[in-house]
This record gives C-alpha cells, sequence and structure tokens, in this order.
C-alpha cells in the first residue's frame, strides 16, 4: 500500500502528513506540482522518511494531474492499493484502515471519506461549507450515477492500481472537479465504490479554491456528464427498461406542457379551459413525471455492486505469463 500526495503550498503541513504515516504503509509518492514554495527541495533538505519518492512536475497540473502523476510512480514500484492524501495534514490517517480494508476484502475497488455520516462528524465544518458540500453531494449522485455515496469532493481515497491505470486512462478533468469526473469515469467501468465514515477536520491551511471561478464550470461539467452518463449506459450500452420509461416520460411530458402552452396562446380572451382540454394537456404530464420517476428509481438500483478489480488483476497475470 502506497500514500500519494499531492505538494502544492503544503510546506507548512507536510512533514506532519509524512510523519503520521503508519509503519505498514510500504511507500509515500509526493508530487511537487510546481510549487511556489519548492515542496520538492524542502523534502529533500529534510531527513526523509526512506520510503518516501519525489516526483517533479515541470508545470502545474492541479490535484488531478499531480494524483494522477503519484498514482503512476506508486504502481511502477509495485504498489497495489494508492491512497491519495491531501498534504495540508487535514485527513485521520488512522482512519487508512478502514479506508483499504473494503478493498483488500474484495469488496470495493475505489473508497472515499464521508464526512456527513453522522451529524457528530461535523461539528468542525463551517456551515457555508457543508451547505455546499451537501449539494454538490447531490448533483454528483445525478451526474454520476453512484446514489449510494455522499461527500464526493472529499480527497481522502484509496483505488485498487488496476483500476487506477484503467480510469487514469481516460481524460479527466485535471483540477478541481478531479475527485467528482473521477468517479463519473469510475461509473464508466462499473467500478464499486464505497463510502467510510470519518470526522470532518480542519486546522489553519488557506485553501486554493475560489467558489466564483469554478461554480460555472462545476455546473456545466455536471451537466455535462449527467448527459453523457444518460446517453452511454441507457442508450449505447444498454437499452432496458429504463430507457423506455425515459424516452416515453419526457415524450409525454413534452407533449402534455407544449399542447398546454399552445392552448393559452392562441385561446380567446377570458375563454375558460374544457374539461378535454385540461386533461388532454395535464395527464401526459402525470405519467411523464411518473414515468420519468420509474427511470429513476432504476438507476438509483442499478449502482455497481460487483467490483471489478479482481478480473482486471487476472487479466494481468494472464498477460505476464
Amino acid at each position: 500500500m502506497w500514500l500519494v500526495i499531492p505538494c502544492y503550498k503544503v510546506r507548512d503541513h507536510i512533514l506532519q502528513v509524512i510523519e503520521s504515516a503508519p509503519a505498514w504503509i510500504e511507500g509515500i509518492v509526493c508530487v511537487d506540482d510546481a510549487c511556489p514554495q519548492g515542496s520538492a527541495d524542502f523534502l529533500q533538505a529534510q531527513g526523509l522518511d526512506p520510503r518516501v519518492v519525489i516526483v517533479r512536475l515541470a508545470q502545474n497540473q492541479g490535484v488531478g494531474g499531480a494524483v494522477i502523476a503519484g498514482y503512476a510512480e506508486a504502481a511502477r514500484r509495485g504498489g497495489r492499493i494508492l491512497v491519495k492524501v491531501d498534504g495540508d495534514d487535514q485527513m485521520d490517517l488512522s482512519y487508512l484502515p478502514h479506508l483499504v480494508a473494503p478493498i483488500l476484502l474484495g469488496e470495493a475497488d475505489y473508497t472515499k471519506g464521508n464526512r456527513f455520516s453522522s451529524l457528530s462528524h461535523l461539528t468542525t465544518m463551517p456551515g457555508l461549507r457543508a451547505f455546499g458540500n451537501a449539494v454538490l453531494s447531490f448533483a454528483a449522485k445525478v451526474s454520476t450515477g453512484y446514489w449510494n455515496i455522499f461527500d464526493p469532493t472529499n480527497g481522502f481515497t484509496a483505488i485498487e492500481a488496476s483500476v487506477a491505470k484503467q480510469v487514469t486512462e481516460k481524460r479527466i478533468s485535471r483540477r478541481y472537479f478531479f475527485e467528482t469526473d473521477l468517479l463519473y469515469h469510475l461509473g464508466t467501468l462499473r467500478a464499486v465504490v464505497r463510502d467510510v465514515p470519518m470526522p470532518a477536520r480542519y486546522g489553519d491551511e488557506v485553501s486554493n479554491l475560489r467558489i466564483g471561478a469554478v461554480l460555472g464550470p462545476f455546473v456545466f461539467r455536471h451537466l455535462r456528464n449527467f448527459v453523457r452518463r444518460i446517453f452511454g449506459q441507457y442508450l449505447v450500452r444498454d437499452f432496458n427498461v429504463a430507457t423506455l420509461e425515459t424516452l416515453s416520460g419526457l415524450a409525454l411530458l413534452a407533449f402534455g406542457s407544449l399542447y398546454g402552452l399552445n392552448w393559452l396562446a392562441v385561446r380567446d380572451p377570458g375563454q375558460a379551459a374544457s374539461a378535454g382540454v385540461v386533461m388532454t394537456a395535464a395527464l401526459p404530464v402525470i405519467i411523464g413525471v411518473q414515468l420519468l420517476l420509474q427511470a429513476m428509481n432504476f438507476d438509483v438500483i442499478n449502482v455497481p455492486s460487483r467490483p471489478i478489480h479482481p478480473y482486471l488483476r487476472t487479466l494481468e497475470r494472464i498477460a505476464a505469463e
């Protein structure tokens, strides 16, 4: 098991993170993402833990680019489970066993922290941040198809190396949308994702995220991933009852809405709608909404449940022989 730590403006905290890594961690990859504080030089000047490997990126690639580079280096050195930890000391490494256990037991391909599993875990999270994370969580459920998870932006994650290799070959967002976009691409692989309860933890670190700058792109990317997911999952890779319910529901909803709006546009002033007009407009809308709710219910229960990493590992062994 290897830790992957993206290093960007975390010079004041990175040593505490490395020192808190338990002895059973085989290696620690620290990725200097063109850090203006010179994280790599700073670490080399210290008495480094012999498990530490430093990767330098010539240009800043964002948290996603740094994590992907760290995954590649850790996997190249034989890491089978890759744990991503931020360098700002916000993550309690005593929860590492809880994070990797589902993967070791073959129950999950990817695990992540969930600070919303208990009200007691949220006591240190600012109210505005808790509200924002809750909104992002629902948006991520819709856009990724993982209705069983919460807190998608939690950066304390673990992934099986063969799954990491498959998913990082895709065009994943390299910056602040990385964690959510990674979930979307894991969904296209039908990988199993599991939440691990853990408390929120904050210190004196300063976030590099600027809400105003990323709000628009976040909304656009969630909508884009949702459309791509529905089209790919229910029209390209499969055609099932949810497909029929979605297409029929949208058609009925559109017909009822357009019929009603058209009647309002052409009616005489003061003319009341007859029972037939009301039913012709309302009934398709009601049935259409019900069909869409049924399709949504199918989507909720269609969350991946069978891990893919045993299959991928078997393919690797066959290829190596």
